[in-house]
């Protein structure tokens, strides 16, 4: 288990031993099951029943272990070949959840299929556009995609679910001592300790929590006692029919539009962290991974299931832990879809503590933030730099700084204004071509 000269301790076509391969690919699992509690929220505003609940959850894993499988084992002409699990996408919940009131799980289902051909035909443009993603552009998406998760890490460690709530003591004792278990587990670790750094503060951390919090006792016995411990998916009429509405196609294809420019940030971090001696982008994988997420999206809508996406989480900790062999994102989707058919384990595992959670979100967003903004300021600085930078940053967080400024906007700024990543990505390379056009007519 020696690490190679860039700190890597297995690359990406490495194949680690069975014993490293399953326990880092649980580690990977155990932020991926988070992501289910967007599945839960899903049913329960659609007011299913318990079988309902259970099926959609059971073919979310199945879209989710899936498309991880595809992104990450190397096929021929799909998928990156990078560790970079998939998870149900938050950036589909609100908008599918519209689509469900108007007319059920059978309109979502169509509509997110749509979503997910769209995504898999802007996949060979990407290609095309690599000359106007200079480096310091990648470097800061990068970064973005780190930016993105720090709402939801800085709430979790807090112990918070809804906006009002109180903070307890206990909660912050807890996310602060998960958090300085992965950290401390990071920094002076060796070998095991260091390359399971997260999982360890996962287990610590949920261990305090139960001493300290006797209602995550109560949580975790009511989540598992009417849960069945082996069970196929029950396929309920709603599984057996896909309607489409003309009316959504606009919501959804920008939408998709904006998960495939997150998801490019997220291949392209997956990219510098893998293959860290590249000199520029190499194209072909992140054209070939927007393909597979598209394709998973599509997937997901077929099987009747939440939208799924690439996990920003899963790829910071590849960084964390320098173990980024795409064969653990391989075996963190086989045990995803062996899970799916085991909802008493999915429940145990979806009530982890909230502080918890978002120690190990925190810890793998740090390296996110860290490695783009390495990059971004990796070569030569200019004055064009900065304002392209700055105030594209200005705008990008503005959106989630003051949404409800955008809420009020007319309808083609709240097409473009939605979220910190796609909302940067695109002002960034718009200014990025205004900017510098003089050198561009110069050349000519």
């Amino acid at each position: 288990m020696a690490q190679k000269d860039n700190g890597i301790i297995y690359s990406v076509n490495q194949v680690p031993p069975v014993g490293h391969l399953l326990v880092s690919a649980f580690q990977h699992v155990m932020l991926m099951v988070m992501s289910l509690g967007i599945s839960i929220i899903f049913a329960n505003q659609i007011g299913s029943s318990l079988k309902f609940t259970t099926a959609f959850i059971s073919f979310s894993m199945l879209a989710a272990g899936i498309g991880s499988i595809i992104q990450s084992v190397g096929l021929p002409f799909i998928g990156s070949g990078y560790l970079c699990p998939n998870i149900c996408g938050p950036s589909y919940f609100s908008l599918s959840l519209s689509a469900a009131w108007v007319g059920g799980l059978p309109l979502m289902r169509g509509m997110i299929i749509l979503a997910g051909l769209v995504e898999m035909a802007l996949a060979p443009i990407v290609q095309k556009l690599k000359n106007i993603f200079p480096t310091y552009i990648v470097g800061l998406v990068v970064s973005l995609v780190g930016i993105s998760v720090i709402k939801n890490s800085v709430t979790s460690i807090f112990g918070l679910a809804y906006r009002g709530d109180a903070i307890a003591n206990a909660d912050l004792i807890i996310g602060i001592f998960s958090l300085f278990v992965m950290i401390l587990a990071n920094l002076w670790g060796k070998g095991l300790i260091k390359m399971y750094c997260l999982l360890l503060g996962m287990v610590l951390g949920w261990i305090l929590a139960l001493i300290l919090v006797p209602d995550y006792w109560q949580e975790l016995l009511s989540a598992t006692r009417n849960t069945k411990f082996f069970a196929f998916p029950y396929i309920g009429p709603e599984f057996k029919r896909i309607t489409f509405d003309f009316k959504m196609v606009i919501p959804f294809v920008i939408i998709a539009i904006s998960g495939s420019l997150k998801s490019f940030g997220n291949l392209l971090a997956a990219q510098k962290i893998s293959e860290p001696d590249l000199k520029k982008v190499n194209f072909v994988p992140i054209r070939k991974g927007l393909l597979a997420d598209g394709l998973s999206t599509a997937l997901a809508g077929f099987l009747g299931a939440m939208a799924v996406d690439t996990s920003s989480s899963n790829v910071g900790l590849a960084a964390a832990t320098k173990v980024v062999s795409r064969w653990i994102s391989v075996a963190a989707g086989v045990i995803f879809i062996i899970l799916a058919f085991f909802p008493k384990f999915v429940a145990a595992l979806s009530v982890m503590p909230k502080p918890v959670l978002g120690a190990s979100i925190m810890i793998a967003g740090s390296f996110m933030i860290c490695i783009g903004l390495r990059e971004t300021f990796s070569k030569e600085w200019d004055t064009r730099k900065t304002f392209v930078v700055g105030v594209s940053l200005f705008f990008g967080l503005s959106t989630a700084f003051v949404p409800e400024l955008y809420a009020r906007a007319p309808e083609f700024v709240k097409t473009f204004f939605t979220d910190p990543l796609p909302t940067t990505t695109i002002l960034a390379v718009i200014l990025n071509q205004i900017f510098n056009l003089d050198r561009l007519l110069w050349k000519r």
